[in-house]
């Protein structure tokens, strides 16, 4: 009698778990947020009765914060004014306290803060989004990295039909900024995306692109490592201080040695943003002989370490680069840009060196917006 109770108890468990996870599963939000309107204005919806006051945050609003409308169930409200076509994330803010938007299933991470985010579509946001063309493949795989002691992880996107034509490809190292990751381009950049639909369009050289983690401390992303479920951090050692410059080309050995590569400076290409474009300025410095196309985008320019043999006779190492020839050198920053500045001394060092570079200036600040128009912009020079 007791094992045959024990076993209904068990079924009885087992029912309210099934019960339990298929109403995770099915559960269907009763509101629709955000709602893209027809005018190019956009709705929020937040079901909180119990709240006093709830705000909405952006990058597409003027202000840092907006009050939302509360009717009388308790439903949150606010329509935005028209919004140009782009990417944009978003918050809520309820009594004080910064949350997701529980009807949004879309989130990205930047650093240590997780948003939601959506696509307004139209001319300046169709790049981003999945048409209906070939695709390209994303790949995450671990080498090994002796120069820094450890294996690491990098995010390699290989072009449509990479699987099957036996094709050789150039490479585009593409570089993440300061609490990025192997993941920050695919993510908040929309590489795949972007490189997919430029492709489709005849518009770029169908190429590789290889987005490795700066971090010269970490393995991989937050959670992608031994080490667990650690809390992501921008506080990380050996991030701008020649480690990772040092160590590139253990990344292009392994890429030549792995994928199908036209494995020549000809058709090797480094860009990044911030962090990314400071390591690309140092790394094609140090080492003239691994790239012909250079870009930076509101590139950080100034070491903040002194000692690294990496940053040291910064003008000569550019005159070796340029005299071993680079078919492009390609600056862009954003006019509100707080790394505006550097930019312009930077500039003033080459100019004085009599180095040749390509210049675009933005609106805006040191902002994905920017950076994403920078990828696809920058692209369309390369391997030509």
């Amino acid at each position: 009698m007791k094992k045959t109770i024990a076993m209904l108890s068990a079924v009885a468990v087992a029912a309210v778990m099934q019960v339990s996870a298929q109403q995770a599963i099915w559960g269907v939000p009763d509101i629709v947020s955000p709602e893209i309107n027809s005018d190019l204005t956009v709705t929020f919806r937040l079901k909180a009765p119990g709240a006093s006051k709830v705000q909405i945050t952006g990058d597409f609003l003027g202000l840092p914060t907006v009050d939302m409308a509360r009717d009388s169930t308790g439903l949150w409200t606010y329509t935005s004014d028209v919004i140009a076509p782009e990417l944009y994330r978003y918050n809520y803010v309820v009594d004080g306290l910064t949350i997701t938007d529980p009807a949004n299933v879309y989130e990205l991470r930047d650093a240590c803060t997780v948003f939601n985010y959506f696509i307004v579509p139209g001319e300046g946001s169709e790049l981003y989004s999945v048409a209906d063309v070939p695709h390209g493949s994303v790949s995450k795989v671990w080498y090994d990295s002796p120069a820094l002691g450890m294996k690491r992880r990098m995010s390699v996107y290989t072009p449509p039909g990479y699987e099957s034509d036996g094709r050789r490809y150039p490479v585009l190292y593409l570089l993440h900024g300061m609490g990025g990751d192997e993941e920050a381009w695919l993510t908040q950049g929309r590489t795949a995306q972007i490189l997919d639909n430029l492709i489709a369009r005849g518009l770029v050289e169908p190429m590789i692109v290889v987005m490795p983690n700066g971090n010269a401390s970490q393995e991989a992303a937050p959670g992608e490592t031994h080490f667990g479920l650690v809390p992501p951090t921008i506080a990380l050692p050996h991030t701008m201080d020649g480690a990772y410059e040092e160590a590139f080309p253990d990344i292009v050995a392994y890429v030549d040695r792995t994928f199908r590569t036209k494995a020549d400076k000809g058709h090797r290409a480094i860009a990044g943003l911030s962090m990314g474009g400071f390591h690309s300025l140092h790394t094609s410095k140090q080492y003239p002989e691994l790239f012909d196309y250079v870009g930076l985008f509101s590139a950080a320019i100034n070491p903040r370490v002194e000692g690294s043999e990496v940053y040291v006779d910064r003008e000569a190492k550019l005159k070796k680069q340029f005299a071993e020839g680079v078919k492009l050198y390609w600056i862009a920053i954003g006019s509100d840009d707080f790394l505006y500045n550097d930019n312009v001394a930077f500039r003033g060092v080459l100019d004085s060196l009599g180095l040749p570079y390509e210049y675009r200036e933005s609106a805006g600040g040191h902002i994905w917006k920017n950076w994403r128009h920078y990828l696809a912009e920058f692209a369309q020079k390369l391997f030509r």
